[in-house]
């Protein structure tokens, strides 16, 4: 009896181990490495379109963009989002006052986990333009209405590891039973 919950505890013990040594990092998620207007930018004119260029090619499906303006609230975003290659692309509605606009997106990365992040631009002269009615692009959920940017759920993690574990002590009960025969 003995000899099997030492078999148990060591089948345990290293079905532990395993778990933590084959947590490496994740996969690679996609990497913003440019966009129009430019990150911390200063311009006298509003762009036409909002251009997000990415590291990785961008799957299609629940990217959403927004701009918002100096008061923290109204938008200038237009639509549809649309991708080309790795870039993200949202047309803009003409700009309003001056003033500070934050850009929030949320893309599906190349691995399929969502990657989110906001920069801002200046507007340093009034446009005249007016903003528009927030709403869900091309049906998709807004921004804040998602998980967070690239967060990995832990129930498979908890899942893989009762599997291991179940498979572990399966296989030491079973040791067991021929050794002990």
């Amino acid at each position: 009896m003995i000899n099997a919950a030492l078999r148990l505890f060591g089948a345990a013990l290293v079905t532990g181990i395993v778990l933590v040594a084959g947590a490496g990092p994740a996969a690679a998620h996609n990497a913003l490495t440019a966009s129009n207007p430019a990150k911390g930018a200063e311009i006298a004119t509003g762009p036409e379109k909002v251009v997000l260029t990415f590291d990785q090619e961008v799957q299609a499906g629940f990217n959403t963009v927004q701009v918002i303006g100096p008061d923290g609230s109204s938008h200038w975003e237009g639509s549809p989002v649309t991708i080309e290659n790795t870039s993200v692309v949202t047309p803009l509605n003409p700009l309003g006052p001056a003033g500070k606009y934050t850009i929030k997106y949320r893309i599906l990365s190349a691995d399929g986990h969502p990657v989110g992040d906001s920069f801002s631009f200046t507007l340093t002269q009034a446009g005249t333009g007016q903003p528009v009615t927030p709403a869900a692009q091309d049906g998709e959920a807004k921004p804040e209405e998602s998980g967070k940017s690239g967060e990995t759920p832990v129930w498979p993690w908890i899942v893989g590891a009762v599997v291991l574990l179940a498979g572990g002590v399966v296989l030491a009960m079973r040791l067991g039973r021929t050794v002990d025969e």
